[in-house]
């Protein structure tokens, strides 16, 4: 090959790298950055449930062990509008998804109880209250209660006539609070009935408040909405 001509072939060769390299430069400006997904953290709702009762409902309801969701259960032995009020305050404070007011009729006069109920769903809480006590719903677990009266002084006795004899213990007069034992047995199997006793109850308080005008709840003994919040928190089971 002349001279003349290899000069001119590396003249060539030289201009297409250049011409290569600013077409990778161009491409490389209009191509989409790709950026490494940063993971988000999911939070999880919060339920906040105000509770009448210092150890019975708290206590049975941290029982719940829940996945998509988190619970918060108190007890500051407020009852019925002051309750309410609480419950107000403390929503005011934090962040909830749902609030809910767990209390009892138990011998308040009956305006403050049907007060109660209106103010909470006033403000969109939920309402899980008794007619006359917590204990009412528990009951329901064992025996099928057709929503006639029953004093709450028969409460602990007949739980315990059906706890007893199950290895467990709920202690009414002293720390009211329902132990890991006496859960499991209110979430077990109804032996007769081969279904769980928790869907039993919510079945049984279901039926008997629907039988009710719910026009003074004060004068509607015995029920119970319980049932309500416990479906709810069902759902994140």
């Amino acid at each position: 090959m002349k001279m003349k001509d290899k000069n001119a072939a590396q003249i060539e060769a030289k201009q297409k790298h250049i011409a290569e390299l600013a077409a990778a430069k161009a491409r490389r400006r209009t191509e989409p950055i790709l950026e490494r997904t940063v993971p988000t953290k999911i939070e999880k709702p919060t339920i906040l449930i105000v509770c009448e009762g210092k150890n019975t409902e708290p206590s049975y309801f941290r029982k719940f062990k829940l996945t998509s969701a988190t619970i918060k259960a108190i007890g500051n032995g407020y009852n019925t509008t002051s309750l309410v009020n609480h419950a107000i305050t403390l929503n005011q404070q934090g962040t909830y998804d749902q609030v809910w007011c767990v209390f009892d009729k138990d011998q308040f006069p009956a305006n403050d109880f049907n007060n109660a109920i209106t103010i909470a769903a006033a403000n969109n809480f939920g309402v899980a209250y008794s007619n006359q006590a917590f204990e009412y719903w528990l009951i329901l677990h064992f025996e099928d209660h057709q929503g006639g009266g029953m004093h709450r002084d028969e409460y602990d006795e007949t739980i315990n006539d059906y706890i007893n004899p199950l290895g467990s213990t709920y202690d009414g007069e002293g720390n009211k609070t329902i132990t890991d034992d006496f859960f499991e047995i209110l979430i077990g199997i109804d032996t007769a009935t081969n279904r769980p006793r928790i869907d039993l109850a919510i079945s049984r308080a279901k039926r008997n408040y629907n039988l009710l005008t719910h026009a003074s709840p004060a004068t509607e003994e015995s029920s119970t909405t319980v049932f309500k919040l416990v479906e709810e928190i069902l759902k994140f089971i």
